[in-house]
């Protein structure tokens, strides 16, 4: 039987399905005794779910966090980034200029050394994948490794990539990179934590709550109600790529 996309993203995303399938005796013993951890024995339902992703640039301070733990937590090589931040920074002059010094790794400095005098205001954009789901990346993909899951997640598999890089190129968002292993690689939303019911790393560490991550298919989640009471756009919408990274405090000159 040919699997489908999800079983696929099971057996690469989810490392407690190998638990389950070691055998159904073992783990109705396991079960019994209470040995299995709960979210292990719990089903994960792919098809209830449509995860959607917030950034609130009014709470974010450029600290890093969301970077660093990112790298930590999916192993992400030195030199590529599952998700940055950038700094825009408006002129009274009408110039803007963007800056990411090592993808917002280690926060920012002084702006640039331009006079305040000078500056009209300055923020901080982090970005990511945003989970399309009109993805570009994955129309382009001539093996079929890109897809979006059940759940609404883009998701590569590793196995069947093939490194072409033709959805690096597809990306309107820059936020694909070809791995050093050979295949593309990108954010998963921490694909391995969600479908346990936690939160992706860099959700889990910004200081601020500048991030928010949930169940578009919940009406009573907190991002639905996040985004019915405020004021949200995206990046690049006229693409019709129908992402679902939602920016707080976007301004049209953020691209």
């Amino acid at each position: 039987m040919k699997e489908d996309k999800d079983t696929i993203a099971t057996k690469d995303f989810d490392p407690e399905r190998r638990v389950i399938l070691k055998g159904t005796v073992a783990t109705a013993l396991a079960i019994a005794f209470g040995s299995l951890p709960r979210k292990v024995v719990a089903s994960y339902k792919a098809q209830d779910h449509w995860y959607g992703f917030v950034v609130d640039l009014t709470k974010c301070i450029g600290c890093g966090a969301c970077v660093r733990a990112c790298k930590a937590e999916n192993d992400v090589p030195d030199g590529f980034f599952r998700t940055w931040v950038e700094r825009y920074t408006f002129l009274k002059d009408g110039k803007v200029i963007v800056d990411s010094p090592d993808g917002g790794l280690n926060g920012f400095q002084d702006n640039l050394n331009i006079p305040k005098s000078v500056i009209a205001k300055t923020y901080f954009v982090p970005k990511l994948c945003n989970h399309c789901a009109t993805a570009p990346c994955v129309q382009v993909c001539p093996v079929g490794a890109t897809f979006v899951s059940q759940d609404g997640v883009v998701l590569v598999d590793k196995k069947h990539c093939i490194g072409c890089g033709y959805c690096i190129q597809a990306c309107p968002y820059g936020s694909r990179f070809l791995s050093p292993h050979g295949y593309a690689d990108k954010c998963t939303l921490c694909y391995h934590r969600i479908r346990k019911g936690d939160k992706p790393a860099c959700v889990l560490v910004c200081p601020v709550g500048a991030r928010l991550f949930g169940d578009l298919k919940d009406k009573e989640s907190n991002i639905n109600k996040v985004l019915a009471a405020t004021r949200h756009g995206v990046l690049k919408p006229e693409l019709g790529t129908t992402p679902k990274c939602f920016y707080i405090g976007l301004d049209q000159e953020v691209r």
